[in-house]
């Protein structure tokens, strides 16, 4: 990976997920063939990449939204976007705008991060059926404590007059 945030929060933990870094790199690929190999159609060229981006926007984004369904929901968004980026690549084969041996690289490195993007799935499925799913997402639990209230609030106490 090119780029490694040194910067860490609750957030970001999805850049240590093999299938984001994995996904970033299908994107890398995605522009190589795109941008470098043969001249391709400017609307196509851009829809290929797009598609391929938002494998990993999508896994980013579900992992910032805290709550699993939300998150599966973009984990499976994101895996309809693969199905469009192979679409994409191969219809670009298909009219000689990639050639064969670009899109049987581009088709193996896209196989790993469609099964792994399906393991990830299948995991926090079961996670959420086992009812083993905590809402917060953290890297290590110590960096995050958050200090206790002071005890000298200038609001009142409200007492009850049970």
């Amino acid at each position: 990976m090119s780029y490694q945030a040194k910067l860490r929060n609750k957030n970001r933990g999805y850049m240590n997920l093999i299938v984001w870094q994995r996904a970033m790199d299908l994107f890398q690929r995605a522009w190589q063939i795109t941008h470098t190999d043969l001249p391709i159609d400017f609307k196509l060229r851009s829809q290929l990449v797009d598609a391929a981006q938002s494998v990993s926007a999508n896994i980013a984004e579900g992992y910032g939204r805290r709550g699993i369904n939300e998150y599966l929901q973009f984990l499976y968004v994101g895996l309809g976007s693969l199905g469009e980026t192979l679409t994409r690549a191969a219809g670009l084969n298909r009219t000689n705008q990639i050639t064969d041996e670009a899109l049987k690289n581009f088709d193996e490195l896209h196989y790993e991060v469609e099964n792994r993007l399906s393991r990830l799935i299948e995991k926090l499925e079961q996670k959420r059926d086992d009812g083993d799913w905590t809402a917060r997402i953290m890297e290590d639990p110590e960096e995050y404590i958050i200090t206790p209230l002071l005890h000298h609030s200038i609001t009142p106490l409200l007492h009850s007059h049970a």
